[in-house]
């Protein structure tokens, strides 16, 4: 037989491994349910992608003077050259790269000032 100290102390740990697998599973159900909306958030990125393309090449046939098409290709240039720098941080895993600043609003005060005729 055993003492009732050992099966106490199994008792709690068959307790404690129920707990772990409720707790894994609860974190798989999240995973899934996370994943799920990414790929919900991935198709609509990708639809409004396709969308801007069309509306992009249904610009085509328009003639551009030769001034703006040359500023759209350095441009478009440019943010080529950037994406490696930006990538990090559009899938979360870096802050913005170096050089960006953040833009603060800063809470407008409106209340009236020392020496201000009231409107």
């Amino acid at each position: 037989m055993f003492p009732f100290s050992s099966l106490s102390q199994r008792l709690v740990l068959l307790q404690q491994m129920e707990s772990h697998r409720g707790d894994k599973e609860a974190e798989k159900t999240w995973q899934m349910q996370e994943a799920d909306a990414a790929h919900k958030r991935n198709v609509v990125l990708l639809a409004d992608i396709e969308a801007a393309e069309k509306k992009l090449h249904s610009r085509e046939h328009l003639l551009l003077h030769p001034d703006i098409v040359n500023l759209e290709t350095l441009y478009w240039a440019k943010v080529e050259e950037a994406i490696p720098n930006w990538e990090p941080f559009f899938l979360g895993k870096t802050q913005a790269p170096i050089g960006v600043k953040t833009i603060k609003l800063a809470k407008q005060d409106t209340s009236p000032q020392k020496g201000s005729v009231p409107r």
